[in-house]
């Protein structure tokens, strides 16, 4: 574990290429659904739940990889996917 916030940021400069390339995505995915999710119309439950909870396995999946960075970013795309589903649901 890192000891000091430097120690943190040379951890993550250090990251593969592959962790920025799913990050880039990610970041994606969140500028669309953002709109999704101000939108009235929602996509229905039996596609949010299901995206939703892969996604989250993404998230795992990234974390026993190292992947800090696209933990946190697939993180955010898991949380807004969950934020549809409930929209729905409330509907």
């Amino acid at each position: 574990m890192w000891r000091t916030h430097v120690e943190f940021l040379n951890a993550l400069a250090g990251q593969a290429w592959q962790d920025y390339i799913f990050t880039s995505g990610q970041i994606v995915f969140a500028f669309a659904l953002y709109f999704a999710i101000k939108d009235k119309s929602k996509p229905p439950l039996k596609t949010s739940i299901p995206t939703a909870a892969v996604v989250t396995m993404f998230a795992y999946a990234f974390a026993t990889l190292s992947l800090w960075v696209s933990l946190a970013s697939t993180s955010v795309v898991a949380v807004m996917w969950w934020t549809l589903a409930y929209q729905k649901w409330r509907q």
